[in-house]
């Protein structure tokens, strides 16, 4: 997404007509979920069933690859399953409906490209991976290498990526290893390491027990590296309309 606004006067002399216009780029990402070992598990995997599926994967700040803590991996996977069973797929205009279609076929094929190499790599197909029409199954791959495309670009479909992590350095180094720095959260119990978490990844929002998809117009919106320049929000549009004033007394 790319935000100006508008050009403006900025002074009554030799600066008038002089007007500017800030860029804001918001340019997408592949948000990570960690999952560490003290984390309500249960609330977890309905949680990111529910960030990763939504708009059927389709929002830049969509859960797309989740870290699991290794004693924690299976329980949680199986939890995170049962949570998508529940889902239903179809008409995005029907009530009961949990995830929609897809922008168009090019895009559902793209993903089923990118799920293909993932599982060929050596990942493992939980759920999902095909597709009728614009109409994709939620997908959950397994331990695939981080190398794949499926991890490490945006696939902005309904894919989650799921790694074994043995502790949160090698979760957050993982979550680091992109060019996209948009959003991530982490699941604990453990306010050390949530904030440990908020200190070291490189991304411009982190939830602490939710999804990285939630976003509030409140709170500044933008990302690192490739993701983006700039934040969006209520206060960064109000400094944007403001031109401050300095003033020197000399007395």
């Amino acid at each position: 997404m790319v935000s100006f606004t508008g050009s403006r006067e900025v002074g009554m002399g030799l600066g008038a007509r002089a007007g500017f216009k800030k860029i804001v780029l918001e340019l997408g990402g592949n948000a990570a979920a960690i999952v560490c070992s003290t984390a309500d598990l249960d609330d977890a995997a309905g949680l990111i069933a529910r960030g990763g599926f939504s708009l059927a994967g389709q929002i830049c700040i969509s859960v797309q690859r989740v870290l699991t803590f290794r004693q924690i991996h299976e329980r949680f996977v199986e939890k995170l399953l049962e949570a998508i069973s529940k889902m239903k797929v179809g008409n995005q205009l029907d009530e009961d409906t949990d995830i929609g279609p897809m922008i168009d076929v090019a895009a559902a094929r793209k993903a089923k490209q990118w799920v293909d190499e993932a599982v060929a790599a050596g990942g493992r197909l939980l759920t999902g991976g095909n597709h009728e029409g614009t109409l994709f199954q939620p997908t959950v791959i397994d331990n695939p290498p981080t190398t794949v495309r499926a991890s490490r670009e945006e696939i902005f479909a309904p894919v989650i990526v799921v790694h074994e992590v043995g502790s949160l350095d090698e979760a957050i180094g993982i979550a680091n290893d992109s060019a996209y720095g948009l959003q991530a959260g982490i699941f604990t119990s453990d306010m050390r390491e949530a904030f440990e978490a908020i200190r070291c990844l490189d991304v411009g929002g982190i939830t602490v027990n939710e999804v990285p998809t939630y976003r509030s117009d409140l709170a500044p919106y933008g990302g690192m590296k490739q993701s983006g320049l700039g934040r969006e929000g209520v206060r960064f549009a109000i400094e944007e309309m403001t031109e401050p004033k300095s003033v020197v007394f000399r007395l």
